[in-house]
């Protein structure tokens, strides 16, 4: 476990930015870090397929793919960890949605803190690679084909979730995208915080250092000039329709994703 992602309010890469041999031949790391991804991957699902994917080695797949960002030569940079920290009840994390990043490393630097599963789509939980660990966690999974039935199935197993303790992450978003469009940035999350009397933490990331492949969203290019950026808001509680709260949030990320171009 990285102690340094439980105890302090910030996480900053130190150091000097690592030199992999033969960084020319493999295309500065991209090669390497698929490599080591793929290696996290195969044994995850080995492990989940068979039973004994618990959270502790969610947490550290998480924290092994987080290293090997920082081993290619990313930089990593986390604000807001005690906005988790300081929250004593399940909360609902509502993020922009960049790449696949995210989705590897959060876990890792939340479950930590607070026990969490995601809403993913029905695609993940059905892909070979992936849908074995994603069902180990419990998700609450989505169609993204049909807006009506998706917010049916949050509001109905949203609840459970929430109150057996388990904080949920929402990324609004229909698809991931470099360019933040608050009109993609769907209600559901706030909704369910409404319906349910549970905080908001909104979530800006910056995680356009893994690139979409040509083949494949899961391989894509790394860009070591482009530092991985997430931070976490302060919780919003929620009252009425939540329309208020949702532009809240719409505006965290909006405003960090701005200060970050110029970093």
């Amino acid at each position: 476990m990285r102690t340094e992602l439980t105890a302090a309010n910030e996480y900053h890469t130190t150091g000097d930015t690592p030199h992999i041999l033969l960084d020319r031949v493999t295309f500065n790391s991209r090669f390497i870090f698929t490599a080591l991804f793929l290696r996290t991957v195969f044994r995850s699902r080995s492990l989940s397929r068979k039973g004994i994917y618990d959270s502790a080695h969610w947490v550290n797949s998480s924290h092994d793919i987080f290293t090997d960002v920082e081993r290619c030569g990313g930089r990593i940079h986390i604000t807001g960890l005690d906005n988790i920290r300081n929250c004593r009840k399940p909360v609902i994390f509502l993020s922009n949605h960049m790449s696949t990043l995210e989705t590897m490393i959060l876990p890792g630097i939340i479950q930590p803190l607070t026990n969490v599963t995601f809403v993913v789509k029905e695609a993940l939980v059905k892909h070979w690679a992936f849908k074995d660990v994603m069902l180990s966690r419990n998700p609450i999974v989505l169609s993204r084909a049909n807006p009506r039935e998706d917010f049916r199935i949050v509001l109905e197993q949203g609840p459970d979730r929430l109150s057996r303790g388990i904080s949920i992450i929402i990324f609004p978003q229909s698809t991931r995208r470099t360019e933040f469009i608050p009109s993609e940035f769907n209600s559901l999350g706030t909704k369910l915080a409404a319906k349910t009397g549970t905080p908001i933490i909104p979530v800006a990331v910056k995680t356009d250092f893994w690139g979409f492949g040509k083949f494949s969203n899961y391989l894509g290019p790394i860009s070591r000039n482009k530092p991985v950026h997430i931070a976490f808001g302060e919780p919003i509680d929620v009252s009425g329709t939540g329309k208020e709260e949702h532009q809240k949030v719409i505006n965290f990320i909006s405003s960090h994703l701005d200060r970050w171009k110029t970093l």
